[in-house]
């Protein structure tokens, strides 16, 4: 893949919005696709304040761009701001991509959810939904995401622990979900189908997860979203007690294709030549 852009006067606009936004992996996800399909277009990097959002999101049609991702700290903060939303967004109470109509209108949508358990269906393609109890640690904007995909898709029994109980409780209030203690998170495994850590424990210059297996059935799959680095300790210790694992890259993979496809056109394939291409970048 080389670094050559293809950009006309006439070229597609489209990027990610967030602030900062200069550890986004997007730009590299989007423009490998841009070169591969050869198209006229290019997708930015656009690091824009939070006070600032309103205006920038309502400069995109004005500009030309065709849409743009959100990152942190804008999903939330969109909401009251584009003027249209899917019912995956509304409910999850965050956008992550936005299109812009013909009308010069902003569809607010929210392909998080759909970007996780794509990872997982491509990963383990025997794995359900409904298979058993669901494990998740943390409670961020993420979570939010991956709940309501995991309901969608069948799963019924859905616990959370996060270090901050009241997190996990207005989010119980939302979804239905059980909540247990994050020190008891360990004894907590028992019987579970599906692990997940949503927290940003196990990243590069964070602290570890500090958790014990012991507990977790052996046939339990375990996915960590955290893909820097690409194997955590979470997913070395579930390898090494013979569990399933999905990593966290993935996600961010799966979740692509949809607003790519309605900037540019072209349904885009999440390939192992991508994969390495952007994990490429986190290496460095």
């Amino acid at each position: 893949m080389t670094t050559e852009s293809m950009i006309s006067g006439r070229a597609k606009l489209a990027g990610v919005m967030g602030w900062p936004v200069s550890h986004s992996l997007s730009p590299r996800l989007h423009g490998f696709w841009l070169q591969a399909h050869k198209i006229d277009g290019a997708y930015l990097p656009l690091a824009v304040a939070p006070e600032n959002l309103e205006a920038a999101l309502r400069a995109l049609p004005l500009m030309g761009f065709r849409g743009v991702n959100l990152t942190l700290p804008h999903k939330e903060l969109a909401l009251g701001i584009v003027d249209d939303i899917d019912k995956s967004a509304k409910r999850i109470g965050a956008v992550n991509t936005i299109v812009v109509n013909d009308e010069g209108a902003l569809i607010g949508s929210n392909t998080d959810g759909f970007g996780f358990i794509e990872n997982i269906r491509r990963a383990q393609p025997n794995w359900k939904a409904d298979t058993g109890p669901v494990v998740i640690l943390g409670a961020g904007g993420a979570t939010r995401a991956i709940c309501v995909a995991l309901q969608e898709a069948g799963a019924e029994d859905i616990t959370l622990m996060n270090r901050t109980r009241e997190k996990a409780e207005k989010l119980s209030d939302e979804f239905d979900l059980n909540v247990r203690d994050w020190q008891d998170r360990g004894a907590q495994l028992g019987g579970a189908a599906l692990l997940i850590n949503t927290t940003s424990l196990g990243t590069v210059g964070q602290t570890g997860l500090d958790l014990s297996l012991d507990a977790l059935p052996p046939d339990a799959l375990v996915c960590d979203i955290v893909y820097t680095p690409l194997e955590t300790e979470l997913l070395r210790a579930a390898e090494k007690r013979g569990n399933p694992t999905v990593d966290g890259l993935g996600m961010l993979l799966h979740q692509a294709p949809p607003g790519f496809a309605a900037w540019f056109g072209v349904e885009p394939e999440v390939t192992e030549e991508l994969r390495r291409f952007v994990l490429a970048a986190t290496l460095v």
